[in-house]
């Protein structure tokens, strides 16, 4: 009780401390100002949305979950019990959304002047939980819930791991040479990053070696002028047809564009409108800080560097860019006024721009996700800009492989001859995958591989459906709740076998814990029947079902309990039948 009344005072003074008396309680900015910070990027949802995260009882979603992990004791909730769920299901403590969560955490942390105790241990009340949760509740109620795109999380990432561990093996391809300071990449480097459209996490390997994006930048430069300029605007000045030809072949289309904004002469012409189309009184540096602030924008914040001796060495040796560039002029091809070298210089920087697994992963998500970074919620893209921008990685996106990509994989995807793989499963999530032994035609080897026998094991493919094979390969998108009678029968065996914690899952995810079986019998009728009070207990204290529905026969659940000697189970109902 000591330690329980300690942490109520303690958490008045965080209210007291952080929530000045002239700011409603209700004011979800009163944190902010609170502590002289900007608010992080966050999705707004509105207090309309926020309002409607009710129960059955009108219960908050904050309070329900806090009765759902409180102490039955000691009415107090250990916060390692919220951060267990968190990182259950893929979300890292470290997402932008969890931010003023955990700041918040951190002030409570710091009044309760518990040095040896650790901030996720920290045991707190209802009042103050709610405080804490109050700006996340939105994401908490998600995952809690586990009403995110890849509900089993753990078997998923386990199926993943498995094949990254195969594709390591893969020795075959050779280090990009072109320029020297690609050539110095160890062969065995082997990363690989996912990002869900929820915000879920996993990687494996070397996933925080640096590496330049390469030709893997073509795709969102292409992006960012579409949702700057329009459709119109872009089209006029870059095709949107395969070429048959080399990434680097100096060619034109009929109307004298370059074929695609994944060719070199496309990724040229789109820095070109960057230059002399969007912000055209900026100069060459400011475009630099632009386009890299819209990458970091896109990448959620995440890491986005520059390697300038790799910028130097492109540009050094970039003497089939320079004959490219004034082949366009001649045609006419640029915008009026471009300079060609200030359009090839910031070629070489989109190409020279570093990121690792991790960030390209977050990229990539957004473009899965129509435009809206994952982790932060931001709309940085617009929808049709990204369906134009994935429609033509999945034509073109893989080099002189493009097609035949396309029929074995089926997936957008762009790669980079430093070895980097982007895939894109829209609606889903986007995989990086970064390994430097690169084939004759420019892709990763175990990229390659490992895109491949994705498939092979889940049907991503964009056509799996046409040929009949989506019950022969896993779908991780499948919810629980599009099988309503497995959910009544895992219920119900779950009351049989007193599982609380199966129960807990199934009473997140809204399933109605007062459903029968054929008889009229009720999770709490068998649970009662087989003696399980804890399951007993949780149906009735958490859960609020009915005491005593009756099944066809007739029978209440203390009747059952009473039948079944378990004389204990049916005087607990007593409490509930006054």
């Amino acid at each position: 009780m000591k330690s329980r009344r300690r942490a109520q005072e303690a958490g008045s003074m965080l209210l007291k401390y952080i929530q000045p008396s002239s700011v409603s309680r209700n004011n979800k900015n009163w944190f902010h100002s609170a502590v002289n910070t900007e608010p992080k990027v966050e999705l707004h949802t509105g207090a309309a949305v926020v309002d409607n995260l009710r129960n059955s009882d009108g219960k908050g979603i904050a309070e329900t979950v806090f009765n759902l992990y409180k102490n039955q004791e000691t009415h107090m909730m250990n916060m390692s019990e919220i951060f267990t769920v968190i990182e259950k299901s893929g979300i890292r403590r470290s997402d932008p959304r969890l931010a003023t969560f955990l700041s918040k955490l951190s002030i409570l942390h710091e009044h309760l002047g518990e040095k040896n105790t650790t901030l996720s241990n920290l045991h707190v009340d209802e009042t103050t939980f709610c405080q804490l949760t109050e700006d996340n509740l939105v994401l908490l109620n998600q995952i809690v819930r586990n009403d995110i795109i890849i509900p089993d999380w753990k078997s998923f990432t386990n199926q993943i791991t498995e094949m990254f561990n195969r594709c390591k093996d893969n020795q075959e391809g050779e280090v990009a040479s072109y320029i020297p300071q690609l050539s110095r990449y160890n062969p065995d480097l082997w990363g690989m990053s996912i990002c869900t459209i929820d915000g879920q996490r996993f990687s494996l390997g070397d996933v925080n070696e640096k590496f330049t994006l390469q030709s893997c930048v073509k795709p969102f430069t292409y992006a960012i002028c579409l949702s700057e300029l329009g459709n119109e605007g872009v089209h006029k000045y870059i095709g949107q047809e395969p070429s048959g030809r080399n990434f680097n072949d100096l060619s034109l289309d009929t109307s004298n564009k370059p074929h695609n904004p994944m060719l070199n002469a496309g990724a040229m012409m789109s820095c070109a409108l960057i230059l002399k189309k969007i912000f055209p009184c900026l100069g060459l540096a400011e475009k630099y800080d632009f386009l890299l602030n819209y990458l970091k924008r896109i990448a959620g914040g995440e890491f986005i560097g520059f390697n300038n001796s790799v910028f130097l060495s492109e540009r050094e040796n970039a003497y089939r860019n320079f004959a490219m560039a004034y082949y366009m002029q001649e045609n006419k091809c640029f915008p009026e006024g471009t300079d060609i070298h200030d359009c090839l210089d910031l070629y070489f920087q989109s190409c020279s721009l570093e990121v690792t697994s991790e960030s390209l992963s977050v990229l990539g998500a957004t473009l899965a996700n129509g435009g809206i970074c994952p982790i932060t919620g931001e709309n940085v893209l617009n929808a049709s800009s990204v369906r134009d921008t994935l429609s033509l990685m999945y034509s073109c996106g893989m080099y002189n492989y493009s097609g035949q990509f396309a029929f074995k994989v089926g997936l957008p995807a762009k790669s980079g001859v430093s070895g980097c793989v982007l895939l894109v499963i829209p609606n889903l999530m986007a995989v990086a995958l970064w390994s430097p032994p690169i084939d004759s035609i420019g892709n990763s080897e175990r990229a390659l591989q490992f895109c491949e026998e994705l498939v092979e094991v889940y049907s991503f493919h964009r056509f799996e459906n046409l040929n009949n094979l989506v019950s022969q390969k896993m779908d991780p998108r499948r919810q629980t709740h599009e099988l309503k009678t497995l959910n009544t029968l895992t219920l119900l065996f779950s009351a049989v076998a007193g599982d609380v914690s199966s129960l807990h899952r199934h009473y997140l995810q809204g399933v109605d814990m007062t459903i029968c079986d054929y008889d009229g019998r009720t999770a709490l009728h068998l649970a009662a029947a087989e003696g399980r009070m804890h399951a007993v207990k949780f149906l009735l204290e958490t859960c609020r079902v009915p005491p005593s529905p009756q099944d066809r026969w007739g029978h209440t659940p203390q009747e059952e309990a009473f039948r079944f000697g378990h004389d204990e189970v049916g005087r607990f109902f007593d409490n509930y039948l006054i």
